[in-house]
């Protein structure tokens, strides 16, 4: 199998940092969140250090079930990411954007459109990362009392994407010729209508936009449920999954490897880019009191709040013995659940309580964290690039913008050395940059 040397590098952006307490330390802008400077700022560093591409996550709805959690996250006021990738797209020049938006809660044409303006605005920069609305406070915002099923989600999906597709080749490469002398601006034996009906979804087309320069933005996805995984094996070519044990990491890497090849795709034109926390010292004392004024500012509504959420909200902690040992099993969610299967999974190898499970989950979220010293991160982020759990890393500082500057400045020379990460982009678009091809037009040649 094919596959460059280098491991590819991802920022996931948020506004003060993945652990929920970082909000309130002093280095980290309180209205980060509405300040497009500050994520700037973020975007230069990444771009300074080369990364392949900002990862924007996002929810149309508070995903807080109390009002004691509500009032103690920094989430909840925040850009939405398409627009804040506009904005970014004309104060970057070469690292990618990827933005999150959910196919349950949106019609394929508004989002064929917006990707499509965005790849433009970019210059072949965008990605979208698909995903399955999976908490229930989205669906009273859409007027529905409930999600639709978990199956119907990814039915939905699967559909969706095609149709997104679809009209993004609704013109053809060269449609728009925009000849003055001739009066022609258009050449309509280049324009294909979709005239889609589905299950789900009715869509005419086209799209009144030009092809995006890279054909497709490229296509990213995270689910990693068994409906998850055939999605991605099926769609995507980037996954951003959670693998906090290299064990782990390297079963899923070869499953969803063996499942795209086995539907014909190539092993290097999909990208598995597991999340990864570094906290980093100059040394392992250093790391370690970093992570600890992070756990002192998360309070226990925040601790059980997010343990609840990522278990799918099927318990209710506060009535809980936290000191007895976590089922092996509970009540199956309709929200996200991977995330649930992952954590479970987790408490039954490490046989953990309650209460040893809502502080692994405050701090790492079920992804890899790493404490220690740039030789130690970098160690881990090799031996997991180079035993094939990972094509690179969806990283993700417990706080900005001091814990991605440290990881800039003493992880990325350290795999600079190693020869594991390249010194400058190689392309111009986030295609390019990612060894992806640009996808053809299926109605190319069709009168």
């Amino acid at each position: 199998m094919r596959r460059d040397d280098e491991m590819k590098l991802a920022l996931l952006v948020t506004q003060a940092g993945v652990h929920e307490g970082a909000w309130r330390d002093p280095s980290v802008p309180p209205g980060g969140g509405i300040d497009i400077d500050h994520y700037a700022y973020l975007a230069a560093l990444a771009e300074g250090a080369a990364f392949h591409f900002l990862f924007l996550p996002d929810s149309p709805s508070v995903i807080e079930r109390d009002y004691e959690h509500i009032a103690r996250v920094s989430r909840n006021d925040e850009f939405e990411p398409i627009t804040l990738l506009s904005a970014l797209s004309s104060r970057t020049r070469d690292i990618g954007l990827v933005g999150t938006a959910t196919t349950t809660y949106n019609q394929p044409y508004h989002l064929a459109r917006m990707f499509a303006s965005l790849d433009h605005l970019s210059r072949g920069r965008a990605g979208w990362n698909v995903v399955t609305s999976g908490l229930k406070f989205e669906a009273p915002n859409f007027g529905d009392d409930e999600l639709p099923d978990h199956d119907t989600r990814y039915a939905r999906a699967r559909e969706f994407v095609e149709v997104v597709k679809g009209l993004w080749d609704s013109w053809e490469d060269d449609a728009f010729v925009r000849d003055k002398q001739s009066g022609i601006f258009a050449d309509t034996t280049k324009l294909h209508l979709l005239n889609h009906r589905g299950d789900y979804l009715s869509v005419r087309g086209p799209l009144n936009v030009s092809r995006p320069p890279q054909g497709y933005p490229v296509l990213v996805q995270a689910g990693a449920s068994d409906a998850g995984i055939s999605f991605a094996a099926e769609v995507s070519e980037v996954v951003f999954s959670a693998a906090p044990s290299l064990e782990g990491g390297k079963r899923y890497y070869a499953a969803l490897k063996a499942k795209a090849s086995a539907l014909g795709r190539e092993d290097d034109q999909m990208l598995v880019m597991p999340g990864i926390i570094p906290i980093v010292g100059r040394t392992q004392q250093e790391a370690s009191e970093k992570l600890r004024r992070l756990q002192y500012s998360m309070h226990t509504d925040v601790q059980l709040g997010l343990a609840e959420r990522m278990l799918g909200f099927v318990t209710e902690l506060r009535s809980i013995n936290l000191d007895s040992l976590v089922p092996e099993a509970l009540p199956q969610t309709n929200s996200t659940q991977s995330s649930q299967t992952l954590l479970l999974d987790l408490a039954a190898r490490q046989k953990l309580t309650w209460r040893q499970l809502i502080r692994l989950v405050s701090d790492s979220k079920g992804q890899l964290m790493v404490v220690g010293t740039p030789d130690e991160i970098a160690d881990t982020m090799v031996n997991t690039f180079d035993q094939r759990a990972a094509d690179g890393f969806n990283v993700m500082p417990a706080i900005v913008p001091s814990g991605l500057k440290e990881f800039v400045d003493l992880v990325v020379p350290e795999l600079r050395r190693r020869r594991k990460f390249r010194f400058r982009y190689s392309g111009k678009t986030l295609r390019e940059n990612l060894g992806l091809k640009r996808p053809l037009n299926r109605f190319k040649g069709q009168a």
